[in-house]
């Protein structure tokens, strides 16, 4: 499996099926399979950072370097498990997990102050200045209870995004 020259079988759908949850339908992971196989242009059973670069898409992703990281080396059932989060089905704490980890670059399970100002900069570029975004941060976290001092954890995401209806989803085409 992840092997251009290699056929998915029955099995191998149902298996990667099972490990995303059912997110995606047998379908659509024949497709994402294609897909996957014509990103991994040497056939080696992976997709590097480069070859994610490909995609102009992602690569124009003002976060392309953070999901980089996330990304790099994804065999196939990884590849398909990262991108279930972008599933209509997928719940809202999977989508909650996954921005989670774009915020927590460094993968200690808390997200600073510092953390979320990155990602601010990477979104909003010289749009705004570094002390205006630290204003509309510290404005927003003391909005919904934190301080500047503050790390927030998975569960705090989850509180906060919660009680949102997040749209994160991406269509797989089905040939």
């Amino acid at each position: 499996m992840g092997n251009s020259s290699s056929m998915l079988t029955q099995y191998d759908i149902e298996e990667v099926q099972e490990y995303c949850q059912n997110l995606f339908s047998q379908q659509e992971i024949v497709s994402l399979y294609q897909r996957f196989c014509q990103l991994d242009r040497n056939a080696k059973g992976f997709i590097s950072a480069d070859e994610f670069l490909s995609v102009p898409e992602f690569a124009m992703n003002p976060l392309s370097q953070r999901l980089l990281k996330m990304v790099d080396g994804l065999n196939f059932k990884d590849f398909v498990a990262f991108l279930s989060a972008f599933s209509a089905k997928a719940s809202v704490q999977q989508k909650v997990k996954l921005i989670f980890k774009v915020y927590d670059s460094d993968g200690n399970g808390k997200v600073s102050f510092n953390d979320i100002l990155e990602v601010l900069r990477d979104l909003s570029g010289s749009f705004i200045s570094d002390v205006q975004r630290e204003q509309v941060l510290t404005q927003l976290l003391k909005e919904a209870g934190y301080s500047k001092d503050s790390y927030l954890t998975l569960d705090d995401f989850n509180k906060i995004f919660g009680i949102s209806e997040l749209k994160m989803e991406v269509e797989v085409p089905v040939d």
